[in-house]
């Protein structure tokens, strides 16, 4: 998940990473195929309900913690082609 959260910090809408655990250099930009396997990995640990994470913490807390993986996968999600609807000539 941390290092989703790294991609995702690089994408458009991403929240920065502000951590004094971090390393204190801007991390380099990573390539664009990482989103694809941090979003599939995000959707994994999603789907596994019955899996370590929501056994260490309560409902409520687990709920919030399944809102945090959906908003990084929103921000992984690689941008839809822009296709027009139809061509317009003048």
């Amino acid at each position: 998940m941390a290092a989703a959260a790294l991609i995702a910090a690089q994408c458009s809408g991403g929240d920065p990473i502000d951590t004094p655990y971090g390393p204190e250099e801007p991390m380099p930009a990573f390539p664009d195929n990482l989103r694809t396997l941090a979003d599939m990995a995000l959707a994994r640990i999603i789907s596994d309900e019955a899996g370590p994470a929501s056994n260490r913490v309560d409902l409520e807390d687990w709920k919030q913690w399944q809102s945090n993986l959906n908003r990084l996968r929103t921000v992984l999600a690689p941008p839809s082609p822009s296709i027009p609807l139809f061509d317009v000539e003048q």
